[in-house]
């Protein structure tokens, strides 16, 4: 029998990662989903001034706290983790162990060559109580592959392997150049065979 995310204990905080490969980033979405007996413990960490309502600057600093309990690297070189997005939904929904916090995180990759590569990804946010679910998305792009993921039992950690093919724009480059020297070449003999002699 299958388990939904949204049926996940009362006692629990629920935390899953989605991992999306690019040739030049890599792309987390994160969502956090508390369980109703967790909920309070989780909105005093959000809420931090008490006034019951969450502001901008509330959910940034709690979505800095998350991104500085993650771990993301490829090639065992570790990534500098960005946050992009964080959306925290209204304390009632938290409450009822219904409202999700997401947070969208993007990291940029160095330069790599084509073949085989290795993305590390980890999450210590609040394993007192969190619970973890990790996967890779299917890539949008052609230039990647995903070979293989591997969780640890917990899924707090997950390492996807993949493979990195070489763009073909790097060729279309080299022949724009050449393409150009062969048009201005003909048109140069075809000036000189015009032009009268002395």
């Amino acid at each position: 029998m299958s388990v939904t995310a949204s049926a996940h204990r009362r006692d629990e905080y629920l935390q899953a990662t989605r991992i999306a490969v690019e040739p030049d980033r890599v792309q987390v979405e994160l969502d956090l989903t508390a369980g109703i007996s967790v909920a309070e413990a989780v909105i005093r960490d959000i809420d931090r001034d008490g006034s019951g309502v969450i502001s901008g600057d509330e959910a940034r600093r709690y979505a800095t706290a998350v991104v500085k309990a993650v771990r993301l690297d490829v090639d065992r070189r570790p990534l500098q983790v960005e946050l992009i997005n964080v959306t925290v939904p209204e304390l009632g929904a938290i409450r009822n162990g219904e409202g999700v916090i997401r947070l969208e995180l993007s990291a940029r990759l160095p330069a790599l060559a084509a073949g085989a590569h290795q993305i590390f990804f980890l999450n210590a946010h609040r394993a007192d109580i969190g619970v973890y679910l990790a996967n890779a998305l299917a890539p949008v792009n052609p230039r990647i592959a995903i070979v293989a993921q591997r969780r640890d039992v917990a899924q707090r950690e997950i390492t996807i392997d993949y493979a990195l093919t070489a763009s073909s724009v790097t060729g279309a480059r080299m022949l724009l150049p050449l393409g150009a020297l062969v048009v201005l070449s003909l048109a140069a003999f075809g000036w000189m065979r015009e032009r009268p002699t002395l």
